[in-house]
């Protein structure tokens, strides 16, 4: 079967194999709604100079991909065929960056255009799927033609261009179409592509539950073929696809998808060991895990403008990992804790500050359930750690996905009561308030600086309405309800540019 399989399967030869449109297709101004003036001014400008200098130029990938699914793009990201050395003779406020491949920053006051060249077409593209050959990229500086870039990216609907001269919509590869009949699917071989750049696989899964697409079947087949190679992935890559997944505000969804097509298993795997074992179905069911419902309630929380630090997000998924490692006998309880995560953080490649920062926060946790008033003083001490707010956060977490109602009392115990009430400042002002200048400014016992102060208002005014009725959002907080993304995220464009993050411009979390 697999020998008719591979018989029948469309031989490709040239790069005209791999495209849908060979010639480019050209959708014009009625086709769509995309116009000039929804595009940033200073990439419009770049292109309008590249263009006065001989050089095509394009908007390209996530941002026209986000336009057209009626999303607003939170940068724009353009093309060329001009180098980067002739893009640096052209821009003075421009750097090039980039090993394995180099691309152009242009700087703009408080924000950067990122300009890359068209790129080749690797020679194994061309042919079939090779078993033992490693396809992974680790060096890529070959420049090419429009169609060659095109067929080089990572999914279709990551691949359109857009010309600023005539709106008009520039596609090789039928990512138009996909983007109208809501369908992720690899550009030419996944069986290549997977293995070109295995993070592309967590990427399908996250774009599929963010845009709201179906994954073609071929696309998604290959995924649970080829989901081991996700172990050749660099562990700063992976860092930065966790860290952009955990600003969302969908984690819980996007790690039910990784669940389903078996990622999980992979990148995960000590955490979700047990409730793999404990339930078959553990794809379909991910949100009644214990893990599952964490991250929900870490995503409401989220959605109700709380902060959550990827710290948080990590303690959420080992929080289980660590439980079991207090229930040791004979070990003390940072050794037990490490013991028990120093195989997942050696695996992972975790940074020594981020282990030493999740292992505080879970030897912290059963702090949380001392709530003596007398101890004020220890309290506060305790509440001046800069660990605490992420290790406060992960014990209320647990409390409501557990529904441990001595747990949530003792949440509601450290987020209102240890702090006095302001007094109001009509009172102070006539001299019948008594108190001290602390007070009047919202009251006294507040720890150290923090980078965040208004981070816990949301909760302690929810349950508070005798302290002063609402307050204002947290000013520092950029606003991600459009897309559901953080504000510091690229345009994911395209993510087959390698295995070190610095390498990997134009990505769209």
């Amino acid at each position: 079967m697999k020998f008719l399989s591979n018989l029948f399967k469309k031989k490709i030869g040239s790069v005209e194999d791999i495209l849908s449109h060979p010639d480019g297709k050209r959708y014009y101004r009625d086709a769509h709604l995309i116009r000039k003036n929804m595009i940033d001014e200073d990439a419009v400008k770049i292109i309008h100079r590249l263009n006065k200098f001989g050089f095509k130029a394009y908007i390209v990938g996530g941002g026209v991909r986000d336009l057209l699914l009626g999303r607003k793009p939170k940068d724009f990201d353009v093309v060329t065929n001009a180098t980067p050395n002739q893009i640096k003779k052209i821009f003075n406020n421009c750097r090039i960056i980039g090993r394995r491949f180099k691309i152009v920053h242009i700087l703009f006051r408080g924000k950067v255009i990122e300009v890359s060249t068209f790129r080749s077409l690797p020679d194994y593209r061309l042919g079939k799927a090779v078993e033992d050959q490693d396809y992974l990229i680790k060096r890529d500086n070959k420049f090419g033609t429009p169609q060659e870039d095109a067929a080089r990216r990572d999914f279709t609907i990551n691949s359109l261009y857009y010309d600023v001269r005539n709106d008009s919509i520039i596609d090789y590869v039928g990512g138009f179409e996909d983007i109208q009949n809501k369908v992720l699917r690899v550009i030419g071989d996944p069986d290549i592509s997977f293995r070109e750049d295995p993070v592309r696989m967590l990427r399908a899964v996250k774009f599929a539950e963010i845009l709201g697409l179906t994954i073609e079947k071929a696309t998604a087949k290959a995924i649970r073929k080829h989901k081991v190679e996700l172990e050749k992935a660099s562990s700063s890559r992976m860092l930065e696809e966790y860290n952009k997944i955990f600003r969302t505000w969908k984690t819980s969804l996007i790690f039910q998808g990784m669940a389903e097509h078996g990622l999980l298993e992979v990148l995960f795997k000590e955490a979700f060991d047990k409730e793999r074992k404990k339930n078959s179905n553990f794809g379909d069911k991910f949100l009644e895990t214990n893990i599952g419902k964490r991250l929900a309630i870490a995503d409401k929380l989220l959605t109700e403008r709380e902060e959550m630090t990827p710290h948080i997000f990590y303690s959420l998924i080992f929080s289980d990992l660590a439980s079991d490692a207090l229930t040791k006998e004979n070990m003390h309880l940072v050794p037990a804790i490490k013991t028990s995560l120093d195989p997942i953080f050696n695996r992972l490649e975790t940074p020594k500050k981020d282990k030493d920062r999740l292992i505080k926060i879970f030897a912290s946790q059963q702090r949380f359930l001392s709530t003596e008033d007398e101890k004020s003083s220890q309290n506060n001490f305790f509440r001046m750690k800069d660990y605490f707010y992420d290790a406060f956060m992960v014990f209320k977490i647990g409390a409501i996905a557990e529904n441990d109602e001595q747990s949530i009392q003792s949440a509601f115990f450290w987020e209102i009561s240890v702090r006095k009430r302001p007094i109001p400042v009509k009172k102070f002002n006539e001299g019948r308030g008594g108190g001290g200048g602390n007070q009047s400014q919202g009251g006294p016992d507040r720890p150290g600086p923090r980078p965040n102060k208004n981070r816990n208002k949301n909760f302690r005014n929810k349950n508070r309405g005798e302290d002063g009725g609402q307050r204002g959002e947290r000013g520092n907080r950029k606003e991600e309800a459009s897309n559901g993304e953080s504000g510091n995220s690229k345009s994911e464009s395209d993510d087959s540019r390698g295995n070190n993050s610095a390498n990997y411009p134009g990505e769209e979390s």
